[in-house]
């Protein structure tokens, strides 16, 4: 999220050297906003009895900046997905939930640390309720520290055992993913504690963990969640229920 300036003398300065380096085009954004000003001495004098515009100058080139960066990140996720987009939409054992044969699948990487992951699965709960035709895989890409790569593990293991959602849900409706709290999900969810003890440890699922990094490299993830809807749409950040449905009927059309 954009920050603005605070209003003060400190960050006036800032915003006056920022837009000197705009050059000509933020000189040519302040005459649009001055219409009365003749010259670079009435530019002058107006800016400093109105020193917002400078701030509303900044910001604007400042969301500008993020909308270009945004659009070509999203532009080579496309690119990428065309080649990976099997690969990413095929679950880890049983990581998945909804329609097994469902003609939209959207794909969630999370992390159990992750506030954003939290705030979008009352979407998925709605989007799974109201959509019988819709799949939700998810994958596992913990990249909020040490807990969440623990975490991760048992997801997978529990994944293995046909008891991914039991633990997943367990876990989620904790305040994170400490080593209590895992335990605690294991067993509310009914994992066999010596085979899952054996699978964090396993290949598999150090394998399933790398994959799945190497796909957030290719999709141009900075963050989770990350969504991929239909193989079509690569999304990024938290997701309320109109915008993953708007996603997977536009998917579909598609």
């Amino acid at each position: 999220m954009i920050e603005r300036f605070t209003r003060s003398p400190l960050a006036l300065a800032g915003a006056l050297v920022l837009c000197a380096f705009l050059g000509a085009g933020a000189y040519a954004a302040l005459q649009a906003m001055l219409p009365h000003a003749q010259s670079d001495r009435a530019m002058h004098d107006y800016i400093l009895a109105h020193p917002e515009v400078l701030m509303e100058s900044v910001d604007r080139y400042n969301e500008r900046e993020r909308v270009k960066a945004e659009t070509a990140q999203t532009s080579a996720a496309q690119q990428a997905l065309a080649a990976i987009g099997p690969r990413v939409a095929t679950p880890y054992a049983g990581a998945f939930a909804g329609n097994p044969n469902g003609d939209v699948t959207v794909v969630a990487f999370m992390d159990y640390a992750c506030g954003y992951c939290r705030a979008s699965l009352p979407a998925i709960e709605q989007l799974l309720k109201t959509d019988p035709r819709v799949r939700i895989v998810y994958r596992e890409i913990p990249v909020l520290g040490p807990d969440s790569v623990v975490a991760a593990r048992w997801a997978l293991a529990a994944a293995e055992q046909g008891k991914f959602l039991a633990f997943h849900n367990a876990l989620y409706a904790t305040d994170g993913p400490s080593a209590a709290n895992i335990a605690a999900a294991a067993k509310l969810a009914g994992l066999d504690l010596v085979r899952a003890q054996a699978a964090i440890k396993s290949k598999a699922v150090d394998d399933e963990l790398l994959s799945n990094s190497d796909l957030g490299q290719k999709l141009k993830m900075t963050g989770t969640p990350t969504w991929v809807v239909g193989g079509k749409f690569v999304l990024y950040g938290a997701r309320d229920y109109d915008g993953l449905a708007a996603a997977v009927a536009a998917a579909r059309k598609k």
